[in-house]
């Protein structure tokens, strides 16, 4: 380790011990990315998305606080109806008469059960194939869901109630775009012998289910957004860096902590998930268009060429900032990344640069490009050095 590395270190370390966190600074410090070691970066992510306040003698009370409504939410949503709560005290309903599979009332649990279902399903199929370049998220975890896998419990796991649900999949297969089985060319499409997974023994639960319950819990308690395809590469990212702190509490209560800065995460960026906010100000089409008014103010001679060929952001950028570059990058460097739009005081105002950014430095290539190379270069971007990247993009906002 460098002696620059350990001086970086200690600057965090020394900002994080005050009694009140200043904000400012740790910002500065994180957008020029945060070191792995000791924890530093599961921590300052949970303060840059707000789910820690910037005094630490509340910290423990919070943690405790939002870990046990994180739990009664996993008490009041995974369930079956009809399935006899015991940790609840809640007695087994008779549902044979009033309620049962085949009533149509619309406020039915077996109703509401089944449409959860459809939903269950697409987020499924999509947190199975989350980061396939690594095994995280197939591995079991240290610490899975006692309160779900606990026997006595009479709750099933999600895994369970898709694998004995008679919906079929193609009930659902909703994206961003509103469009069944769309798909789009990216470095993470998940070849088919991944199509089949290790089935863990009872009582423990693989990565992937965690994230699957963090998506599912999120649906139920906002049903105006429900879930949309691409929100499962949101909470990876987030999810695996807590889950791989060296700090045991960390680990243990990932589930939880995810949850809430994803939460916190989805309120900032949810707009760019809603079909009918689109052409708003605060919508997708609006930030696409934006990366390219940018794009003519730094490089017009490459704007026009993009122009030229009718290579329509949407064509590439509508991926990049929906899901925050999480698949035109390997993990690390998503994590690098998402460590200066965290920092940033106009985080997403940033996005913009760094897409812009990556048009930028790759220009000779698109200049002599034809349509079908230049869609290649964009679906599949060149770089692998974010960093160079992030340093073009921060040259951009200083000369504005």
């Amino acid at each position: 380790m460098s002696s620059l590395h350990k001086s970086r270190i200690a600057d965090f370390q020394d900002v994080l011990k005050e009694p009140s966190i200043a904000l400012e600074k740790l910002r500065e410090l994180s957008f020029s990315g945060i070191p792995c070691e000791g924890g530093l970066r599961c921590l300052c992510w949970k303060i840059l998305l707000n789910y820690l306040p910037l005094e630490r003698a509340s910290w423990t009370s919070i943690l405790a606080k939002q870990r046990e409504l994180y739990a009664q939410f996993l008490r009041e949503m995974i369930i079956q109806p009809g399935i006899a709560k015991a940790n609840m005290g809640v007695s087994r309903e008779d549902v044979t008469f009033e309620d049962h599979p085949l009533n149509p009332n619309p406020d039915s649990r077996w109703n509401t059960y089944f449409k959860d279902n459809e939903v269950l399903l697409q987020i499924d199929k999509d947190v199975r194939r989350l980061c396939p370049d690594i095994s995280f998220f197939q591995r079991a975890t240290d610490y899975p869901c006692l309160l779900i896998l606990d026997p006595q419990n009479e709750f099933e796991t999600l895994r369970k109630r898709v694998e004995q649900t008679t919906l079929k999949s193609q009930t659902v297969a909703r994206n961003r775009s509103g469009v069944t089985n769309m798909s789009s060319p990216h470095k993470n499409s998940v070849p088919s012998s991944l199509n089949e997974y290790e089935v863990l023994p009872n009582g423990c639960e693989a990565h992937w289910e965690v994230v699957e319950r963090i998506l599912f819990i999120y649906a139920k308690l906002n049903p105006g957004i429900a879930y949309v395809q691409g929100m499962n590469e949101i909470v990876g990212p987030l999810y695996y860096t807590f889950a791989t702190d060296p700090n045991s509490e960390w680990k243990e209560h990932a589930e939880a902590d995810t949850f809430f800065c994803f939460t916190n995460l989805m309120a900032e960026i949810r707009d760019n998930f809603i079909k009918s906010l689109d052409d708003s100000q605060c919508g997708i089409t609006y930030k696409m268009e934006k990366v390219y008014s940018t794009l003519k103010d730094k490089d017009v001679e490459l704007y026009l060429k993009l122009q030229e060929q009718n290579i329509k952001p949407q064509f590439f950028a509508f991926r990049w900032l929906t899901l925050l570059l999480s698949q035109e990058f390997l993990l690390p460097d998503v994590i690098r990344i998402w460590d200066s739009l965290f920092a940033d005081d106009n985080r997403f105002d940033f996005l913009l640069l760094v897409c812009c950014a990556m048009l930028m430095l790759i220009r000779e290539q698109l200049l002599e490009g034809d349509f079908t190379v230049n869609m290649r270069l964009l679906q599949d971007y060149p770089i692998t050095d974010v960093c160079q990247i992030l340093q073009k993009a921060k040259e951009l906002q200083d000369s504005k």
